[in-house]
């Protein structure tokens, strides 16, 4: 019996994949031509190879698959004892990259943290990343609170939906961009009526889609607007990237600062390493719209400037309370975008200084390692 390309077709036509509930050949599995050798000499066997083709290499459907199209190709050529029968596997869409290859294209990883809530450290991360973005950097800003997510309300695109495109062979998330900063937040994909009912390996493995399933590109400054604490999101950002370095938001009160010291310290533990770059006092004081030139020291005065000096670090700015903060963060539009007014020029020296303290990290120290698994 001669083979030939047609009869293994009709061998895979009669093999359902379950993903489609269609035949290989109806659900365009089956890639290329089959390749048919031909015995060369008497007692070699007929040789057939085909190359079926995957949504992804975790199909759960894959091995059944696999044994089901090889039995058929024996079967309706009738010669099960002189054909070898040889599957190839491959994917519409590639693997995850590994840990440590997610982000190629990503320069800076800047974690903006505060070990305790309620200290603007949301506020803080959308406004450097637009001051960033205006200073003339690529910037892209990952909202990862998975629990609180914050970033879609600040930038007015509570509406907006990300929409997958397909690059290199992979299925991605197009981040949204406003104000010519790439965003992402679970707040995309959630309700914002609904509570997020999540146990933490369930926000961590959302986290690390937001990090590796999305088309980030090429970034001067990935900026991680981190939950307060310390917590599984944190662990899971430290084992996932190598984060260039942290900046801690704080009020000058002390039971914030109690909590900043806690921040702190996650960052410098021997098993994390990642360096600090500075502090930022947001609340520094209040000064209101009528009277442009006082200011009341609400929170007191200066206890983040004090803590700066006690660890050693930077103080990278000190960001009054204005009114126009508050309302500009709930219209979409966050005050960096007026560099002229001073809330809007502290966020702008602001940016300037986490240039200047990044480009310094860089040149004098190492790159940082991801925390190892455990």
């Amino acid at each position: 019996m001669t083979l030939y390309p047609q009869l293994i077709m009709d061998a895979l036509a009669t093999v359902t994949y379950a993903g489609t509930k269609k035949n290989l050949v109806e659900s365009g599995m089956v890639a290329d031509t089959p390749s048919i050798v031909a015995p060369q000499k008497e007692g070699d066997n007929w040789k057939v190879k085909v190359v079926l083709e995957f949504p992804r290499d975790t199909d759960p459907f894959l091995k059944s698959t696999v044994k089901a199209a090889e039995a058929a190709i024996k079967y309706h050529c009738q010669k099960e004892e002189s054909i070898d029968v040889e599957i190839i596997t491959e994917f519409k869409s590639k693997p995850r990259p590994e840990v440590g290859q997610m982000l190629p294209g990503v320069k800076n990883i800047i974690a903006v943290s505060s070990g305790k809530g309620g200290v603007g450290k949301s506020t803080v991360a959308a406004n450097l990343a637009i001051a960033l973005a205006r200073l003339g950097y690529k910037v892209g800003l990952l909202d990862t609170d998975i629990f609180g997510p914050s970033v879609p309300k600040m930038f007015g695109v509570e509406d907006e939906r990300p929409y997958a495109v397909h690059v290199d062979g992979r299925d991605l998330i197009c981040p949204i961009e406003k104000y010519g900063v790439k965003l992402l937040s679970i707040g995309f994909f959630v309700s914002p009526q609904t509570a997020t009912l999540w146990r933490g390996g369930m926000a961590s493995n959302a986290l690390k889609q937001l990090i590796a399933d999305a088309d980030w590109g090429e970034l001067d400054y990935f900026i991680l607007d981190t939950p307060p604490g310390t917590s599984d999101i944190h662990l899971t950002l430290l084992q996932t990237l190598a984060i260039t370095g942290a900046v801690i938001v704080s009020t000058p009160q002390e039971v914030a600062l109690a909590d900043a010291r806690k921040g702190v310290d996650m960052y410098r533990n021997e098993k994390v390493n990642v360096p600090i770059l500075g502090l930022i006092e947001n609340m520094a004081w209040f000064t209101p719209a009528e009277l442009p030139e006082n200011r009341y020291y609400i929170f007191g005065k200066e206890g983040c400037k004090k803590l700066a000096e006690e660890l050693k670090v930077p103080l990278l700015a000190q960001i009054p309370i204005v009114q126009g903060i508050c309302e500009n963060g709930d219209n979409g539009t966050p005050v960096a975008l007026n560099s002229d007014t001073m809330t809007g020029l502290a966020f702008v020296n602001l940016a300037q200084a986490v240039v200047t303290v990044t480009n310094r990290r860089n040149k004098e120290m190492e790159a940082t390692k991801i925390v190892g698994m455990k």
